[in-house]
């Protein structure tokens, strides 16, 4: 994203300065990916209102509706957009349900949304229409079986942040207690 970002990309040539240009690079990836694949297997994951690492943009809503509707013209699958909800605090959830309103309507393809939902709120935002699919990370990582966690309404893992990026092979995904099976 941080070709995107106006906070960051201070280049004032055919990759900077307005936000056609930010997104130039993206979408000419998108381009030779869909020319090399075809449109049915891309996908593309976009956080426009991320600011980790001081890559923040002024206007994230215009940004996020423009590769959106930008990405429509390669017909590609899917756009998976990550949501405001979480602020510095990274287990704080803010309410922020319409944000991506314009993007998700503006979009012709798959939209998937994530940040910090819970079963609750994924339906909530399926059955309202604000996305036709919503994805888990965390709470992926904490429950290999969260699918199965879901349907029986069982008990969540809690995650830890520490060890999502490790490449310790015994502490990460594979040592979550798992979902004893249910009868």
């Amino acid at each position: 994203m941080e070709f995107l970002k106006d906070g960051v990309n201070d280049w004032i040539d055919e990759y900077g300065a307005s936000i056609e240009n930010y997104c130039h690079f993206a979408l000419k990836v998108v381009k030779v990916v869909v020319d090399e694949i075809g449109a049915d297997r891309v996908g593309m994951r976009l956080s426009p209102f991320s600011d980790h690492y001081e890559a923040e943009d002024s206007s994230p809503e215009a940004l996020g509706l423009y590769m959106t509707e930008s990405l429509n013209k390669f017909r590609v699958l899917y756009c998976h957009m990550v949501e405001p909800r979480i602020g510095i605090d990274r287990d704080i959830i803010r309410d922020c349900s319409h944000s991506l309103f314009t993007m998700r309507k503006a979009f012709n393809g798959t939209f998937i949304v994530a940040r910090g939902y819970t079963r609750d709120d994924r339906n909530k935002v399926v059955l309202e229409d604000r996305a036709d699919l919503v994805a888990f990370g965390r709470l992926f990582l904490a429950n290999p079986v969260l699918p199965k966690r879901f349907e029986f309404n069982a008990p969540l893992n809690k995650y830890s942040r520490a060890t999502f990026y490790t490449s310790n092979p015994v502490i990460s995904y594979t040592d979550y207690p798992f979902l004893n099976s249910i009868a």
